[in-house]
């Protein structure tokens, strides 16, 4: 068994930081480094040329479609909504999505209001729990439904979604899950974000911090199947069915 003692432990992390820095100079002194950085491959390179042409004609077309169907429902939930609490029928939160070589994107996603008005305001960014005092009755039907993401055609058509992806996260909770957990933020890495996906419909919402360590295998399984056009449009396929089920048996949250 080792000996567990704090300053014993930082001397260790002195020497040992120091020696490597020394060693790490005479190696590139006597010419160990000849070749410089390399730059690496695009973040997509793992995605079928064909799948992200199909995908994003998909996204469009399914997009315009389910956008058409659900149109005469809107004035109903935003009179449904407005009698039920006093507030914005929208509601619009800052989102992370793709990130790319060069830059993170950041977006407005948008959504039917589930919450009480400033639910957030005195808590800050938190995860909602079951029975959440802060979702009014009606925002626990259109969740349920998930009849509260419609509105999220609109960003699958402007380019800031995707039908199918992983789930966007806020920025104020993604530094603290990238710490926590490693490779979270690879999730969206030349991959937008979808108004449902593997993970969504295989787990529901996130509520812990576990939940979202759940979640990582099934976004990144879904990744891989963007290698095959065929193995990526079974997937779509098989999700879209999964939504629907979800929705008509009311097992979202």
């Amino acid at each position: 068994m080792g000996v567990k003692n704090k300053l014993l432990d930082k001397l260790h992390y002195l020497i040992g930081s120091y020696l490597s820095s020394l060693i790490g100079m005479l190696r590139y002194i006597f010419g160990q480094f000849r070749h410089g950085w390399k730059k690496q491959p695009p973040l997509n390179t793992y995605q079928h040329s064909f799948t992200i042409i199909l995908k994003r004609f998909f996204d469009i077309v399914l997009s315009c479609i389910g956008l058409l169907l659900t149109l005469p429902l809107w004035p109903l939930i935003a009179l449904l909504i407005r009698l039920d609490s006093k507030g914005d029928i929208f509601y619009r939160q800052v989102r992370v999505g793709q990130i790319n070589d060069e830059h993170i994107m950041l977006f407005s996603m948008l959504k039917f209001r589930t919450m009480k008005p400033n639910a957030e305001a005195k808590s800050g960014a938190v995860w909602s729990q079951k029975n959440d005092p802060r979702i009014t009755r009606i925002g626990c039907f259109l969740r349920d439904t998930r009849l509260d993401e419609l509105p999220q055609f609109i960003n699958v058509i402007k380019g800031d979604m995707s039908l199918i992806g992983p789930r966007p996260e806020r920025p104020e909770l993604c530094g603290n899950l990238q710490n926590a957990l490693p490779f979270y933020l690879e999730r969206t890495r030349g991959l937008r974000p979808g108004i449902t996906g593997l993970a969504q419909v295989n787990q529901g919402y996130d509520s812990c911090i576990e939940d979202v360590k759940a979640k990582i295998a099934w976004d990144h399984a879904y990744a891989i199947a963007l290698a095959s056009p065929l193995q990526w449009l079974r997937m779509d396929c098989w999700i879209l069915l999964k939504t629907a089920y979800i929705m008509v048996t009311r097992r979202g949250q």
